[in-house]
């Protein structure tokens, strides 16, 4: 006799259905999770690096390398060239001011100094007998002059006679006017003479003193010509170190040729490259400081190079107070160089976040710690080590300071302990 079978409600080709319809609604509710929702992502805190925003001092400077000088520094020059003749010091020796350095020779110089000697000598014979010639031609006039002084006197006795006779009718008119004419031609005799022995005596004057310019114009080129020979020996112009001393015996110096310079060491300054896009921040009276044996030092700006190349300018900076000790020419520092005052200010650790926001925005993390969402901020400016926070955080706030390269577009980040 035929027997019902039982349908079963379970049988694998529905329980298969229902898996399949099943799955399909949680893909699709979780595409539209993930699509109409903020778009997350989970990221282990381990590989991120979370920092606390906080009230602090605020500062707005620059890192920059210097390299340690001598406040003052003498460079030598070759002031006449010549062959080097002989080397008395080392590089690195300290001088004391007119020591000499080197020597070097010149043929030329030595020769015009020989020939500019016997100028001067001719020079002076010359003068000399001309001095001679014109004191013997003023005593030649002298005892003309004295010769006719006395004609004169003669003449005038014999005229104050004869004047007197003819007054007394013992002589007559004739005699009288010969005396008289006597008397009046060594009278203008006397007076020419007189004009001619000034005018001599201006004329010597003179000469005596063109003479004189001329033999001491001569004097004077045969000082600079002994200044020349003399400057053949390199001293030092001042107490200080020797350094970069460039002469070797036999070597041939042209004038103006550098052949060293002298450091004086009472004190250092710092030379300090810094980039073209501060220039027109960065005047005298600027301070940094810098770190040294873990103590730290203050430096300001005395000097501003305004010329750029290669893209950048010089300054120099004196210490403020005494410079450390141990200290050395050639060092170099890494310097902190202020560009504002000390100011309080709400501080953002720097952090790569900024490469991909700009600093338009940044994940804050919410108080309970799980999740960091995107926040808008606004920075002002920045150190190597903080950010300014102008606006969208306080203190206390934490946020994500690290790279956001594989963030993409999220909105949220869920945050897993490892």
């Amino acid at each position: 006799m035929d027997r019902v079978i039982e349908k079963k409600k379970w049988s694998r080709k529905r329980i298969l259905t229902i898996a399949g319809i099943v799955a399909v609604v949680a893909l699709i509710a979780a595409s539209y999770y993930y699509t109409s929702g903020k778009r997350k992502l989970n990221v282990d805190t381990d590989r991120i690096t979370i920092s606390e925003v906080k009230n602090g001092t605020f500062q707005e400077f620059i890192p920059v390398n210097g390299v340690v000088l001598p406040l003052t520094t003498i460079y030598l020059d070759a002031v006449e060239g010549g062959r080097v003749e002989e080397r008395y010091v080392d590089d690195g020796t300290m001088m004391k001011k007119g020591q000499p350095i080197l020597r070097l020779s010149n043929t030329d110089l030595q020769l015009g100094l020989v020939t500019q000697k016997t100028n001067v000598y001719n020079l002076l014979t010359q003068m000399q007998i001309s001095k001679n010639a014109a004191e013997q031609n003023t005593v030649s006039k002298l005892n003309q002059m004295t010769d006719v002084e006395s004609a004169l006197k003669e003449a005038e006795r014999v005229y104050n006679l004869d004047k007197y006779l003819y007054d007394k009718k013992a002589i007559g008119s004739q005699e009288y006017q010969k005396a008289k004419n006597d008397y009046n031609y060594y009278l203008q005799k006397q007076k020419l003479s007189e004009q001619i022995l000034k005018q001599d005596s201006v004329s010597t004057d003179q000469q005596l003193k063109q003479a004189r310019q001329l033999f001491e114009g001569s004097q004077d080129a045969l000082n600079v010509m002994q200044q020349k020979v003399g400057d053949l020996i390199v001293r030092a112009p001042i107490d200080g170190q020797l350094t970069s001393l460039d002469a070797e015996v036999g070597q041939t110096k042209n004038k103006g040729d550098q052949l060293g310079q002298i450091d004086v060491l009472s004190g250092f300054k710092v030379r300090v490259d810094i980039d073209e896009h501060y220039i027109s921040r960065i005047f005298i009276g600027l301070k940094g400081n810098f770190d040294f044996n873990n103590k730290t030092y203050n430096l300001e700006i005395k000097k501003v190079y305004t010329q750029v190349t290669n893209g950048r300018f010089q300054v120099d900076m004196e210490f403020v107070g005494d410079a450390p000790e141990g200290i050395r020419r050639g060092q170099t520092l890494q310097i902190r160089l202020a560009l504002s005052d000390e100011t309080k200010a709400l501080l953002l650790p720097k952090g790569g976040f900024y490469q991909q926001t700009g600093g338009n925005w940044i994940f804050k993390v919410s108080s309970d710690g799980k999740t960091a969402y995107k926040t808008d901020i606004q920075l002002g400016r920045q150190n190597p080590d903080y950010y300014e926070v102008l606006q969208g955080l306080k203190p206390g706030d934490k946020v994500i300071t690290s790279s956001y390269d594989n963030y993409g577009d999220m909105q949220e980040l869920v945050l897993k302990n490892p």
